[in-house]
């Protein structure tokens, strides 16, 4: 399934008093050194790091408007046997610099243009303390998101081409340079045992973001329910979690009624997946997390658009996340208790799939009217929010690429949320502002539920004016089954996949919402 990638060899190297530039590089055996660079300190740092003759070429290019260290901007240059380094890579910070977000962005865009040219070994000097605008962030905060922009920025979309093809570069390796003034910022001492913590917690959601997007790019035909249950499993075990899969004749057995309908119309039968995680003594306080896994949406008998649907082998996209979450849990451990529900099936059109006009009895014992089947994801939601609650979750969120309609109020640029409790929104709101996400909540007021109110059922699926407030009523219809339960719904239908890069986000899978509920769940640790 997922190919356990080469993993970037991050880490710590201190100047020595003395030293200067090309001393500190030698050390390294870098291809790059990168400078993250704010416009108020570009000539301090020019004349830091950098020999007579290349900051002056970099003066120029300051002069003829080439590169002004805006966020966003990076450049490559050839040292030219000035450095002991093949190349010289500058990325701007903006003037923002302050910010953790700033810091991040920029080695994104750093690592990236760095690899575009080959370059596979970087080296960086750590943010000061003293830089500035930086005091009111912690060094430690944007050391963390330094080291994590640059291990994102060094991600490969996977290929299946049979032709031969020059090999992807790899980021193979990011040395980070403390100086003498980070040291004493840090309070003495050696600069690696002071930033273990969040170097451990980058390294941590870089690759759990990794991780997820290589597992939502996977091909329709490659990734099915069965085999998606395979990969949980394989990844619980990697980190000692305990993992259960109900196949199809088990799912009917609990009532599961919802995942049964939506599955059956395909050769590949539905699974429904947890893993439990326990950081404490005693299983109690638990959260819940439930995550779509639709491994391919064709909208069943309600049967979508042809024009854009090979973007549906993303409409697992919540399970990815949630399976993605599973390396930074596994690597921070956390002290809290998880129960990772994701209920997974094919939505397909057959003799055999479910029908508008279907009336579906859920593991709840609540009755669904179908006017749509290609609203199935909240369908197979609602037996998971029900399934967490029977396994102890005491608050819920859910995770979903649920709809279309989040593009219309988002485009792909925001996260939808829903929730039915202020205090748990809240908390995954400051999470999404520290991960540099971008959440914003949708109102639930009682006239939204009026709109999935049925003639015939509990509840339809879909409202019968489905072009209004959709994705607040397809939130609000899985918060139906979480009843008194806290919950939250993050709709990703906007955000998990995108036809291009845009910004810090790769084309394809984006694995937006990893870092988030990390932040959120792991905070502790970070």
């Amino acid at each position: 399934m997922v190919k356990d990638d080469l993993e970037t060899n991050l880490h710590i190297i201190e100047r020595d008093p003395g030293d200067n530039a090309a001393e500190v590089l030698q050390r390294v055996n870098a291809d790059a050194l990168v400078l993250l660079l704010a416009p108020e300190e570009l000539n301090d740092a020019l004349q830091e790091w950098l020999p007579s003759l290349l900051a002056a070429e970099v003066s120029a290019m300051l002069e003829r408007g080439q590169f002004a260290a805006g966020l966003g901007q990076a450049e490559v240059l050839p040292t030219l046997g000035l450095l002991p380094c093949r190349s010289l890579v500058l990325s701007g910070l903006g003037r923002a610099a302050a910010s953790t977000d700033a810091w991040r962005d920029a080695g994104v865009y750093a690592a990236r243009a760095a690899l575009a040219r080959g370059l596979e070994r970087l080296a960086a000097p750590l943010p000061r303390a003293a830089a500035a605008g930086a005091a009111a962030v912690p060094l430690g905060e944007r050391v963390h998101a330094l080291a994590e922009g640059l291990l994102l920025g060094g991600y490969r979309m996977p290929s299946y081409a049979a032709a031969a093809q020059p090999p992807v570069p790899a980021l193979r390796e990011v040395a980070l340079i403390a100086d003498q003034a980070t040291l004493a910022a840090l309070g003495g001492g050696s600069a690696a045992s002071a930033l273990a913590q969040p170097l451990e917690a980058a390294r941590a959601l870089a690759v759990a973001t990794q991780y997820a997007r290589d597992l939502t790019n996977l091909p329709g035909n490659v990734l099915v329910p069965d085999t998606l249950a395979q990969e949980a499993a394989r990844v619980a075990s990697q980190y000692g979690m305990a993992c259960t899969v109900l196949d199809e004749a088990a799912i009917v057995e609990h009532g599961m009624g919802g995942l049964h309908a939506v599955g059956k119309g395909s050769i590949n039968p539905p699974r429904m997946i947890t893993i439990r995680y326990q950081g404490t003594d005693s299983w109690d306080n638990v959260v819940g997390l439930v995550g779509k896994g639709i491994t391919f949406d064709t909208g069943g008998i309600s049967l979508k658009k042809p024009d854009g649907m090979e973007e549906m082998i993303s409409d697992m996209g919540g399970a990815a996340v949630l399976l993605g979450l599973l390396h930074a849990v596994g690597r921070l451990k956390p002290k809290i208790n998880l129960v990772i529900v994701i209920p997974t099936a094919e939505n397909m059109p057959s003799g055999a799939a479910f029908k508008p006009g279907d009336v579906i009895k859920m593991m709840s014992g609540h009755t669904v009217e179908v006017l749509n089947t290609d609203a199935e994801g909240r369908i197979v939601l609602g037996d998971g929010i029900t399934y967490a609650k029977q396994l102890g979750a005491t608050r819920i969120v859910d995770v979903a690429t649920l709809t279309g309609a989040v593009l219309v109020s988002f485009a792909d640029v925001a996260t939808g949320a829903v929730a039915n409790d202020e205090a748990l929104q809240q908390e995954i709101l400051h999470a999404a502002k520290q991960a540099g996400e971008k959440v914003w909540p949708f109102p639930n007021y009682p006239e939204y539920h009026e709109m999935l109110k049925s003639d015939v059922a509990d509840i339809k699926n879909a409202a019968s004016r489905d072009r209004w407030a959709g994705s607040i009523t397809g939130g609000l219809f899985i918060g139906f089954f979480a009843g008194d339960t806290p919950w939250l719904h993050l709709d990703t239908g906007g955000t998990a996949w995108l036809w291009n890069d845009r910004g810090t986000e790769p084309k394809g899978g984006t694995g937006t919402m990893v870092r988030t509920l990390a932040h959120w769940l792991c905070s502790s640790q970070m």
